[in-house]
């Protein structure tokens, strides 16, 4: 099954495929199309740039360009030209939504080598995918050394080892974008737990105003009616007459004869 054919049906490789096995299908794949036409048509740049995979498989810009690196500035703009055109979804009318997710991919690409900043990024990636894969040579060779076995390598022909450096590649920027969007989600969060207390501290704050407020408002009238109360209390304290005790009647004693 071709990509064409895996895009239509939805497919995936078989669940029983491990990472290595995923890229290796993929590059192949894609190789073996770039082969047998130098230039894609539209429906085959579609296919290749919406497989399976290819939110991660898209990351690389110049993978999505299918340009060098090294390309000049004016490469790479006659590049994204001729690949734009070609997914454009007004040349697809047949496919129209599928074209525009194709399209909005390649213009992604090209804005993000259009910055230094994020070209430098990307090269930097595929720089430290190629390290890595001559650093994972070198150590083979001196194991196989060590054994006393031959030290020849796959990854010793070119296209192997350039398959090696393209599967290492898609897994840096495969880990670089789970990162980012972790950063992404946790600064969200405190974003949210920042305002959420930005409110909080708000809330309260209006609170003690109108508190603060309606004690200023009522203060006369609670003075007021203390003094009134005490004002009362007084008058009353002077009218009050004192109290008469009745004495008891004196007992006259018995005389007796």
């Amino acid at each position: 099954m071709n990509l064409s054919e895996m895009a239509a049906a939805g497919g995936e490789p078989s669940t029983q495929s491990g990472p290595d096995d995923l890229f290796n299908h993929f590059y192949t794949e894609v190789k073996q199309i770039e082969k047998r036409d130098s230039v894609l048509t539209s429906k085959q740049q579609i296919d290749r740039l919406l497989r399976p995979g290819s939110s991660y498989f898209n990351l690389n810009p110049f993978e999505v360009l299918q340009i060098d690196p090294e390309a000049t500035d004016e490469e790479l703009k006659k590049r994204f030209r001729a690949l734009s055109i070609l997914v454009h979804p007004d040349k697809n009318q047949d496919d129209p939504d599928r074209a525009q997710l194709a399209f909005e991919a390649v213009d992604k690409a090209y804005k993000n080598l259009l910055d230094p900043e994020q070209k430098k990024r990307a090269v930097d990636v595929i720089q430290a995918g190629r390290e890595y894969v001559e650093h994972n040579m070198k150590e083979k060779k001196k194991q196989l050394k060590k054994d006393g076995k031959p030290q020849f390598l796959e990854e010793d022909d070119p296209e192997m080892f350039r398959q090696a450096v393209y599967k290492q590649t898609m897994k840096l920027f495969a880990e670089l974008e789970i990162k980012r969007k972790e950063r992404e989600a946790k600064d969200m969060h405190e974003r949210k737990r920042a305002r959420e207390e930005e409110i909080e501290t708000a809330e309260k704050a209006k609170r003690e105003r109108e508190w603060q407020k309606n004690f200023e408002e009522t203060r006369d009238g609670r003075v007021d009616s203390w003094r009134s109360f005490q004002a009362g209390k007084s008058k009353a304290k002077k009218e009050k007459k004192p109290r008469s005790f009745l004495k008891p009647p004196k007992v006259k004693m018995e005389q007796r004869e």
